[in-house]
């Protein structure tokens, strides 16, 4: 089978395609033949080496030759001890753990898999399972009169986040680079703010920060806050979260807010609300590129180079 491979860190120039066994499932795993695979910013990290919790498993190498976790396609075979899926059925789901994506053929658990909506093609099914799970648990106490700003808004998961507090009721105010400002007022963002000219932190206190790209100190997360507010990152730099993490929490408990970093639950029950919402036309999916397998290192550095506007996918087959 054709696949994307790198065998050390560094930018997309370390990856070439390439020409490997096609996997064999083992017991409680599935072999899916790829249609689809979202690029997601953990992709970007675990081909970079940065920050220091990419390299989690491989730290002077990386512990899986192909990224790609985000995938959408067709099992082929099973393994002997799967009997929710069998041969033909299109599903989709974040395989976090074994990634593979960037290739024809792709091991998953069966259990980080769902059945595919019919409504949603292999390409929007696969924007969903990574991205969907943040934003929903990210947004989690969203609702009217509730303030909620979203930083990094413009991206994959930002897309989902917005709309999503938007429509649980909140007023929602949404941040990236300008390049960006139009397409999160689309999404229904009420305010948009150009991280490059606005500090958010010294705008008016929310209620709720759900933090996608965490580069601020503790003290810029708590003046940001209202009383009783939360603020959650997901990524950014190893020390920042290390920071939020351990001066957070107390920082948090002395001035009545809730500081800390978002643990994401990942799986079919985390992300399944959020495609069924969008099959049914209520949340919507915005690809901003369609890249093929061949494309694999100009589409990783779309996503890490911060120019992705929503959602970017791999096509790795034909929907058909």
């Amino acid at each position: 089978m054709r696949a994307v491979v790198y065998d050390r860190y560094g930018p997309p120039a370390v990856l070439r395609l390439d020409s490997l066994d096609r996997p064999t499932p083992q017991g409680d795993q599935v072999l899916v033949q790829v249609v689809a695979t979202s690029v997601n910013l953990s992709d970007w990290e675990s081909l970079v080496g940065s920050p220091a919790y990419a390299r989690f498993g491989g730290l002077r190498r990386p512990a899986r030759r192909v990224l790609g976790s985000d995938i959408a396609g067709r099992v082929v075979t099973v393994g002997s001890g799967v009997t929710s899926f069998r041969p033909g059925d299109a599903v989709y789901g974040d395989n976090l753990g074994l990634k593979g994506g960037f290739a024809e053929y792709a091991v998953a658990p069966a259990s980080v898999l769902a059945p595919k909506p019919p409504q949603l093609s292999f390409a929007e099914a696969s924007t969903i399972p990574q991205a969907g799970a943040i934003a929903l648990q990210g947004t989690a106490g969203a609702g009217p009169g509730t303030r909620v700003l979203v930083n990094g808004g413009g991206g994959g998961t930002g897309m989902f986040a917005i709309q999503v507090a938007k429509q649980a009721g909140a007023h929602v105010t949404a941040v990236d680079n300008a390049g960006k400002l139009d397409l999160m007022r689309s999404l229904g963002a009420d305010e948009v703010l150009d991280y490059r000219r606005d500090d958010f932190t010294r705008q008016q206190p929310y209620d709720l920060v759900l933090d996608l790209v965490a580069t601020r100190p503790v003290r810029d997360c708590r003046r940001a806050l209202a009383p009783g507010g939360r603020y959650r990152c997901v990524g950014g730099p190893a020390r920042t979260l290390l920071s939020v993490l351990v001066v957070g929490a107390v920082v948090g408990r002395l001035s009545g807010r809730r500081i800390g970093v978002l643990a994401v639950k990942p799986g079919p029950a985390h992300f399944g609300p959020l495609a069924q919402r969008c099959a049914a036309g209520e949340v919507a999916i915005r690809v901003d590129r369609t890249f093929t397998l061949d494309e694999v290192p100009e589409a990783l550095a779309h996503v890490g180079e911060g120019r992705a506007l929503g959602k970017v996918v791999v096509q790795v087959a034909p929907e058909g």
